[in-house]
């Protein structure tokens, strides 16, 4: 079996571009089995902006779980199951299960605010680079008043 380094791709990871990650928890196994579920959409609203929608029909407020720590975002969803033994389905289609979703954060993405309307979950991302690590342009021929002595 092959072995493929892709240390290269994390140096250049920004926003949402982990695709070695991605790639490696494919390959290893460790991906949920939900992967599915809930369906989702990740858009990028401008160059620091970021939007998570998840179609999360059926569940409301008070049983959607969204927590952010350090570079994981997790969003769960948790359905009450005492209404679902009273009931009698003839047939059932419409997925009612618990879920537990996990977002890898690239650093500086923070979570801005969270809404649910329609059946979709809206979750808003911004990316805010810290000043001290923003480039900066140094220009050529400027010197410092500090000389090496030799």
């Amino acid at each position: 079996m092959r072995n493929i380094d892709l240390s290269p791709l994390y140096r250049s990871a920004i926003g949402f571009d982990r695709l070695a990650h991605m790639i490696e928890s494919a390959s290893s196994g460790n991906g949920n089995s939900n992967q599915g579920y809930p369906p989702y959409n990740i858009e990028q609203l401008s160059e620091d902006e970021y939007r998570i929608t998840l179609a999360v029909a059926g569940f409301d407020e008070s049983e959607l779980d969204i927590t952010s720590h350090q570079n994981t975002l997790l969003v769960k969803g948790v359905k009450a199951t005492k209404e679902q033994a009273e009931t009698k389905f003839l047939y059932q289609g419409i997925a009612e299960r618990g879920f537990e979703r996990k977002y890898q954060l690239a650093d500086y993405v923070t979570v801005q605010s969270a809404d649910l309307s329609n059946g979709l979950l809206h979750i808003e991302l911004k990316r805010e680079v810290p000043e001290a690590m923003k480039p900066r342009s140094i220009g050529i021929g400027q010197h410092t008043n500090k000389r090496i002595a030799s």
